[in-house]
């Protein structure tokens, strides 16, 4: 009978003891003295695996939940304060809550006390920078810095390397806090910088020169990335060198050499292949030969800048039309403390593209009298050689005195061959006109900016005296060939054109900024600036028609026009600072003028135009880990040299495009509410953020349609608006193993816009959402699944159906450690492009597999056997909803191909694979 009362209380017990507890506590020093954000760590006993984490409160307290009842270690670490280390047994204790009292921590009495053994916890949050310890997420060896991103949570990479980070695009990646390459273009320091190399990943708001050298918040950021480098990296020579050679002539090759001693920083790299692998941004490539379609035939295939037009039409989802590259870059990277007063920063960049591109466009065109369909097909080679370097120069003259010099200077050649055929057909299947054209356009670009700031800082605490100099000038010189034949309803009726032309164009820039803050007592301060910049513009276009051995001047087609933008603006603003809170409110006054003379019609140009831009931030920390930025600021946008240009662009025949010199500066009110929120202890993030732009006189591209030709020219509208939101929340699952990420994002966008003269409000709306999955499993395996989805339809005012498409975005990525040296690897994209409107639907799976052989010592060699595009996909698509149309892009892209490579490691040994300095700490699995 005692048996059976005795049962319930056994599975009681047993449910008790199976049950996970809390461990809860005090952090605080020898005096009793609290110690909030100190790091609390319990690790396994049996291998120090790092199983929970968290970081005390404003009063100390921390609580660790969830927790096994198994032996562990409880360590505590706190800057100046000796490692507290406790070992706890809790496989005896039935108790649902555990209380550790007041942990005492002494201080160190050297900075080897302070931290004898480095101890790693994956999150760090210090104010309004979250930290990544890099060694606690695991990666492919001989992984880059990209990839390593790609682990963190709140950070995406896309197809192209682009990183958002906490829904924002990261602008600038520093190394140690120094620029890497100019650090503009992080995709240099992303895709040739080894991950092994990193200890700490710090995703921060950047704050302005200003506010770091005044110490005062002026609200200005820009989100960035820095990368820590290891100790023992920064002592000794690293980096990785790559060479692979494939089926079809495919090849690659890539070197990056650093060398980091006592804050100097000598990094140089190398690369070349044919498997459209850049390893840096395009926006020099971009920006040159968008312009230069002007100076010949494919015009088709002119790329529009959104911030050109206002409305941000077109749209643009699921881009994958590249074409195939052909790219060789090197450079080197200097970062030198000349003296104990003056640093250097020097960077020089080469790059050559050879990028060819088999496109085909369907579009179809809307007006209100009906619809009629343009296609298009086009052969295109371009050739981009481009030349960068950038110079930072810091002094110190003494204490209260600083100088910078920022230089950078730019050499672009460009080179573009283009053969395009193109007609537009009517519903009933009628081909209305065709064009078939062969143009060349060659030119170059050179480009110097300079910027001189000086920065004194008096007596009296917070003020601050600084003064900001300008420089700019570029050059571009370029000329085109045009031979098109156009064909209309009448087969009778066709036309030759045959065209040369030259262009050159300078553009001369300069300004200074002045500006006094003077503290006001109980941290408050005023603020006041002048600032003042004239740009200068000439321009000078000939167009000749070539028949037989002559050639004939176009007076129609030419333009020869000179333009001068001056504008004064001053301000005051008034700052508060607060433990947890920054106010900025004021306003500026901006006077602009423009002036220009078009010289083939001999006439003046002449407008003045005044505005009032108030300003207001916010910033408020709720806690360590939770943030709130409130930011209102108005701009003055003046219309681009592209977009002022009087020049006919006639390389597309069907679709010209002529500036418009008359267009009026555009004035843009914008506001931005940015949350974020991340706790370190339960790795939870939550990152949102609403933006906000109105903008009156705004700049869009007006459309008319004559005899089924599409013309295209800027002018200003009343106004619109635009609305963007996204929210992400990642956590993990059960354990620091499994995380998700969750993210959702509205893209409204509403406005008139003009087509044949008359103005038609147009409401363009993007829904989308990411999902993604990660598991690791100790250091043998690891994958995760994302999806994505966009989801775009445009209204009309006139009688035209609505325009809708869906673009879907399926991933899949796997690594698995075969033993000690070896490891497969394997991606599947699966790419879905839908349309309602025109029925279209094209589906791409994308699967890549790779087996890699580790060899020498600490595993710093590798073979690695690869396929990439097993399944032979070699097609790109684009999406595009505008104004008046929806357009569906197919390009080529590369097919499949097999290579071997071998990569090595340079000096690897100083920290291999696997052995985590101090303690040994790593997530368990």
């Amino acid at each position: 009978m005692r048996k059976i009362y005795l049962l319930p209380l056994c599975l009681l017990a047993n449910l008790a003891f199976g049950q996970k507890l809390t461990i809860h506590g005090v952090v605080a020093d020898s005096a009793g003295t609290l110690l909030p954000a100190a790091t609390v760590m319990l690790l396994k006993q049996a291998d120090s695996s790092l199983v929970n984490f968290t970081t005390s409160d404003e009063q100390g307290i921390f609580k660790l939940t969830r927790v096994d009842r198994i032996p562990y270690y409880l360590k505590v670490t706190f800057v100046g304060y000796k490692t507290y280390t406790k070992e706890i047994d809790l496989r005896d204790n039935s108790d649902a809550s555990i209380d550790l009292g007041i942990l005492k921590m002494i201080v160190a009495k050297t900075t080897l006390d302070e931290v004898v053994v480095e101890d790693h916890i994956p999150v760090v949050v210090k104010k309004d920078t979250i930290e990544f310890d890099a060694t606690s997420f695991k990666i492919a060896p001989n992984a880059n810095v990209e990839d390593l991103l790609k682990k963190l949570p709140g950070v995406e990479v896309d197809a192209e390397g682009n990183v958002t980070a906490q829904g924002e695009q990261v602008k600038r990646v520093t190394v140690d806090g120094k620029d890497f390459f100019g650090g503009k273009d992080p995709k240099v320091a992303t895709r040739n910088l080894p991950a092994d190399a990193i200890d700490k990943v710090q995703v921060h708001d950047r704050k302005s020169d200003q506010a770091i050298f005044s110490g005062i918040d002026d609200g200005q950021r820009e989100k960035a990335i820095n990368l820590e480098l290891k100790e023992e990296k920064r002592r000794a020579a690293f980096g990785k060198i790559t060479a692979g050679y494939g089926t079809d002539d495919r090849f690659q090759a890539k070197a990056n050499i650093n060398r980091f001693n006592k804050g100097n920083q000598l990094s140089s790299l190398a690369m070349g292949n044919n498997v459209n692998d850049a390893g840096f941004s395009f926006e020099d490539y971009i920006s040159f030969t968008s312009a230069g379609q002007q100076m010949m035939g494919g015009g088709q295939v002119r790329v529009r800048v959104n911030s050109d037009n206002q409305n941000g039409i077109p749209l643009n989802f699921g881009n994958r039309a590249n074409g195939i590259l052909t790219t060789y870059a090197g450079g080197v990277n200097l970062n030198n403390e000349l003296s104990r007063k003056s640093e250097i920063n020097a960077s020089y960049f080469y790059n050559f593209l050879d990028h060819d591109k088999l496109q085909s466009v369907s579009r179809e065109n809307f007006f209100e009298q009906g619809s009629f369909l343009y296609t298009e097909q086009t052969r295109q080679n371009n050739t981009n050689e481009n030349h960068r370097l950038n110079v930072v120069l810091d002094h110190k003259i003494d204490s209260t005195n600083l100088l910078r010099l920022s230089t950078n200077f730019s050499l672009s050649n460009t080179r573009t061959n283009s053969t395009t055929s193109s007609e537009n057909i009517s519903p009933q299947s009628i081909i209305l006109n065709e064009n078939e054209s062969h143009a060349v356009s060659e030119g170059s670009a050179a480009n110097l900016n300079s910027n001189l700031l000086y920065k004194h800082r008096f007596n009296n605490k917070g003020r601050t005296f600084s003064a900001n100099l300008e420089f700019g000038l570029s050059q571009i010189d370029r000329n085109g060939f045009l031979d098109a034949t156009y064909r209309y309803e009448d087969a009778s009726s066709e036309e030759t054109v045959r065209q040369r032309n030259d262009q050159s164009s300078e553009n001369l820039s300069y300004g200074a900024t002045a500006t006094y803050i003077e503290p006001l007592g109980n941290r408050k301060y005023v603020e006041s600036y002048y600032s003042f910049r004239q740009n200068k513009n000439d321009v000078e276009r000939p167009v000749y028609d070539l028949r037989n051995d002559s050639e004939t001047f176009n007076d129609s087609l030419s333009s020869q026009y000179n333009s001068d933008y001056t504008y004064h603006r001053t301000g005051v603003n008034f700052k508060m600072n607060r433990k947890y809170l920054a106010l900025t409110i004021g306003a500026s006054f901006q006077e602009t003028q423009l002036s220009g003379y078009l010289h083939l019609h001999d006439a003046e140009i002449s407008n003045a135009f005044s505005n009032l831009l108030p300003v207001a931030r916010f910033n408020y920390d709720f806690s360590r880990t939770k943030h709130l930025n409130f930011d209102y600021e108005t701009t003055v946008q003046e219309p681009t040299i592209q977009q002022l240009q009087p020049v006919v662009d006639n390389s597309d025949p069907l679709n010209p495009y002529t500036g418009n010199p008359t267009l009026r500066p555009a004035y843009q009110q914008s506001w931005r509410l940015h949350f974020n929120s991340f706790d370190p202890g339960k790795m939870v993030g939550l990152f949102a953020f609403v933006d906000v732009d109105y903008t009156m006189d705004a700049i869009t591209n007006a459309v008319s349609i004559e005899n089924f030709i599409r013309t295209t020219s800027p002018v200003n509208v009343s106004d619109n608006l635009r609305i963007r939101s996204d929210i992400t929340f990642t956590f993990p699952l059960v354990n620091l193993n499994n995380r998700f990420s969750i993210t959702g994002n509205v893209l409204d966008q509403r406005g008139p816009s003009v087509f044949d003269e008359l103005e038609y409000d147009i409401v363009q709306r993007n829904i989308g959402g990411r999902f993604r999955y990660d598991y690791r499993y100790k250091e043998t395996f690891d994958f995760s699944l994302s999806a994505q989805v966009a989801h775009q339809q445009t209204k009309y005012e006139f009688h035209q159906a609505d325009q809708k498409y869906l673009n879907k975005t399926f991933k899949a990525e796997t690594n698995l450690s075969l033993g000690k040296n070896y490891q497969l690897s394997g991606s599947f994209d699966y790419l879905i492009y839908d349309s309602k409107s025109t029925n279209f639907h094209e589906a791409i799976p994308l699967l890549n597999l790779a087996f890699s052989r580790f060899i020498l010592k600490s595993k710093a060699g590798e073979i690695k056997l690869s396929v990439n595009n097993l399944l032979d996909q070699a097609l790109g698509v684009k999406q595009t909803a505008d104004l008046n149309y929806i357009e569906q892009t197919t390009v080529n892209s590369l097919g499949r191909y097999f290579i071997i490579s071998f990569t090595y490691s340079l000096n690897k040994q100083l920290n291999p694979m696997n052995m985590r300095r101090g303690g040994g700490i790593h997530i368990g699995g």
